[in-house]
């Protein structure tokens, strides 16, 4: 039996600010860094975003350098990992989730 479900064939750096992704459908969809960061499923991530702003908090010198990833890593065949710029490296896309928060062209 095969998986009637898409997952990505090939990934592609667009440019310094976003994602595109093959799907085996077909299609084709893409996403910034930023809104892909934002997005983060991690517990934390998800916790935080809940969270009002703190308008006095220091940045630490990584958040102030464009957000990107540096490390995009497979997980089985049902995710992918993302290392962030800024050090964070907790979040697992799965690739329902990646399809539905990537928009198509």
């Amino acid at each position: 039996m095969t998986n009637p479900d898409p997952h990505p064939v090939e990934l592609q750096k667009v440019d310094e600010t976003s994602l595109k992704i093959i799907w085996s459908d077909g299609v084709s969809t893409g996403i910034t860094w930023k809104a892909l960061r934002e997005k983060c499923p991690c517990a934390a991530c998800r916790e935080e975003s809940n969270k009002p702003l703190d308008p006095f908090r220091v940045l630490k010198p990584a958040e102030l350098l464009p957000l990107k990833p540096v490390r995009f890593t497979p997980t089985g065949n049902y995710a992918y990992k993302v290392d962030w710029s800024d050090g964070h490296a907790s979040g697992i896309y799965s690739i329902k989730y990646l399809r539905e928060i990537c928009t198509q062209p």
